[in-house]
């Protein structure tokens, strides 16, 4: 019996939402699949590619690699901004894929997720939510902010991840969790 194989079905980890834009807006549009690329990203998404497409990050350097291929962010993140009173639903934050039933923030880098059938992305670090957030929703950054007993920055922005292996994914799909060897290091911002 796998660890998957234990999870109640309601809670099973899965895709609530996928999404990509062929330009730089901060919102994407949510759609009824995605097709991810090996080494590239979401087709038809501005983010795509080998090289860094983040224009702050093609500025400093344009030919870093691209950690940032696929933006995934949990639907548990929204219902806490939708208790705070903010309205925020899947892809408004960016994101390309949105999942429930899975802690992104607490896997470590170089998790992998098996989105559907066959297409799997590596996990390469947190996002860093930025002041765009506040366009949306006037303190949705300071939202996607908090501390943790320490008194640590945590960013709930949601994680990014490259794709090693292409394919569809889709609403609804089931996801399945690899974790790298330990020791396994922690999330940074990429």
């Amino acid at each position: 019996m796998t660890d998957r194989d234990r999870i109640a079905p309601e809670t099973a980890p899965r895709v609530v939402a996928v999404a990509a834009d062929g330009t730089h807006r901060f919102s994407k549009q949510v759609l009824d699949s995605i097709r991810l690329v090996a080494g590239f990203g979401v087709e038809g998404d501005a983010h795509a590619g080998a090289l860094v497409k983040h224009r702050s990050r093609v500025a400093r350097d344009p030919t870093q690699p691209n950690l940032r291929q696929v933006h995934l962010i949990q639907g548990e993140l929204h219902d806490e901004l939708r208790a705070q009173g903010f309205v925020v639903g899947p892809a408004e934050m960016g994101e390309n894929v949105t999942t429930r039933g899975i802690d992104l923030l607490a896997l470590p880098r170089g998790a992998r997720l098996t989105l559907g059938a066959e297409a799997v992305v590596e996990i390469t670090g947190l996002r860093n939510p930025c002041a765009q957030l506040d366009a949306l929703h006037p303190g949705l950054m300071a939202a996607t902010l908090g501390r943790d007993a320490a008194g640590a920055l945590i960013r709930k922005a949601g994680v990014m991840a490259i794709v090693l292996v292409g394919g569809i994914v889709r609403t609804g799909d089931a996801i399945a969790i690899t974790l790298p060897p330990p020791p396994h290091a922690r999330l940074a911002p990429v």
